[in-house]
């Protein structure tokens, strides 16, 4: 599509303020095409695929095209651009669809990010420009069986150095895209020093399998898998060199959990949105729902949530921008928006009856994929005690 065929960017009417207009014009044609996609191509199939457990492949190079992938790295971004607009973008698509915002985020957010950061010239080179093209699709290994908010301590894969190579040993759970990912970022305790250090497996590794995790109920699009990592040997030379212990790890998830705020809010958008069409149209006592005070206070609940959410996540995302973002306001973002989505779905779903739990009216998918972005890159709770710690001076952890 050439910049003369760029769709209008219409503000959403959950867009109560007109936060919209924060976006240069470069950033509002970017986000009108990528709307414009996700109208055109995603929404039209994404209740089936959803319904079916299953990704679509298909969809990978019109996200690409859209400039989703790697936009933050100068190898990889297509135009000059903000991480207000990043975060836009993660709206945009959880609007239409959480599960390929959740995939963009992996694939962007935390696998480019994590090679992005922590990887030598020639890796960044090597992988970046092919994953921001989507030829190659990458996952991230950090969550084990075992280990989730208590990832910093808790890790219990381990990489033991032998020669010019290292082997792993351990379990990850919860890895979103590894039955078909390329590469996936694997993070592993040395058992020298102890300090937990990142390498890149490729697909097709001797001793790496990814299983399919099933009967998920929520971003049932994303193909998360269990992993299995049995004496896998790795190259020195497919080592993150700049990723020396947790600490580096935390950077990618502070960068990351100011975009999933913003995909909070896209969620909470998207079922508002539903739920408005419904009302306008379902009739009770021979008047549509929408005419009736306790719909009218309950939506405009919904919106204040969305509002409030918006206005702290663009604040997080300007000071990304002015590279003053600590990750105590990235926590605060993380946590508040995820709350107030899932107050907001909750309350659209109701809204519903018994038609809210039925995938046909927009609603329940929202509902149930909710559940999912309220817990990943930190539960509310976990993001509370950073923020407490902030707050207070005292760290809360163990």
């Amino acid at each position: 599509m050439t910049t003369t065929d760029t769709p209008v960017h219409a503000p959403l009417a959950a867009d109560f303020y007109g936060f919209q207009e924060a976006l240069t014009p470069a950033e509002h044609d970017a986000s009108a095409r990528l709307r414009d996609f996700m109208e055109r191509e995603v929404r039209p199939i994404a209740l089936d695929y959803w319904d079916r457990a299953e990704f679509p492949h298909q969809i990978v190079p019109g996200l690409a095209e859209c400039g989703m992938f790697g936009a933050m790295w100068p190898e990889t971004s297509r135009f000059e651009n903000s991480a207000v607009w990043r975060g836009w973008a993660a709206l945009e698509l959880a609007r239409v669809d959480p599960s390929t915002a959740t995939f963009v985020g992996v694939q962007s957010g935390l696998t480019m990010s994590s090679i992005a950061l922590g990887g030598s010239p020639e890796q960044r080179a090597q992988w970046l420009p092919p994953m921001g093209r989507g030829e190659l699709l990458g996952a991230f290994g950090l969550t084990e069986p075992l280990s989730g908010s208590d990832a910093s301590k808790g890790l219990r894969t381990t990489a033991e150095r032998r020669g010019d190579t290292w082997v792993l040993n351990g379990a990850k759970r919860w890895i979103g895209n590894a039955t078909f990912a390329d590469v996936v970022v694997i993070w592993a305790r040395d058992t020298a020093d102890g300090q937990v250090k990142g390498f890149l497996v490729r697909r097709g590794t001797p001793g790496f399998t990814a299983s399919k995790i099933e009967r998920k109920q929520a971003l049932r699009i994303v193909q998360n898998a269990d992993i299995t990592l049995d004496g896998v040997v790795v190259d020195e030379a497919d080592r993150l060199p700049n990723i020396h212990a947790f600490r580096d790890v935390a950077v990618v998830l502070r960068l990351t959990r100011a975009e999933v705020a913003w995909q909070a809010v896209g969620v909470a958008v998207g079922a508002f949105e539903a739920t408005v069409a419904y009302v306008g149209q379902r009739e009770q006592f021979g008047r549509p729902l929408a005419s009736f005070q306790l719909v009218q206070d309950r939506l405009a609940q919904c919106l204040g949530n969305i509002t409030a959410s918006i206005a702290l996540c663009l604040q997080t995302s300007r000071m990304q921008d002015a590279d003053r973002l600590g990750d105590e306001h990235a926590a605060l973002a993380k946590g508040f928006a995820t709350s107030r989505m899932r107050e907001t779905v909750a309350w659209c779903r109701e809204l519903l009856g018994g038609n809210g739990i039925q995938l046909d009216h927009g609603v329940a998918k929202f509902f149930a994929d909710a559940e999912a972005v309220y817990s990943f890159e930190g539960t509310r709770d976990m993001n509370n005690l950073i923020v407490g710690r902030a707050i207070t001076g005292i760290s809360a952890f163990v």
